[in-house]
């Protein structure tokens, strides 16, 4: 499992995802000049954070996703020992 310093973008974005603010990609983009915000939430996920992401009409009528840190549910923590146990991680 890899680690994410907290003196990088990706770092930045999880404290403040873990500090219970929930961004669009859009507003992750702007804030922390992330190109590219869906790959970098892929990157914390993969690291071993549960990042949720919720879809949601904006004022405009345009649906966004926004993205929020959560603790993961049984069913989550359990596909992750399957996966272990049958050593696809």
């Amino acid at each position: 499992m890899q680690t994410i310093s907290k003196d990088t973008k990706t770092g930045k974005l999880l404290t403040a995802l873990q500090s219970g603010q929930a961004m669009t990609a859009s507003q992750i983009s702007k804030r922390f000049g992330i190109k590219n915000p869906t790959a970098t939430v892929s990157n914390i996920r993969y690291a071993g954070f549960a990042v949720y992401a919720n879809k949601r009409k904006a004022g405009n009528g345009v649906v966004v996703t926004e993205y929020r840190h959560g603790k993961p549910s049984r069913a989550i923590i359990a596909a992750g020992y399957k996966a272990m146990a049958l050593g696809l991680v």
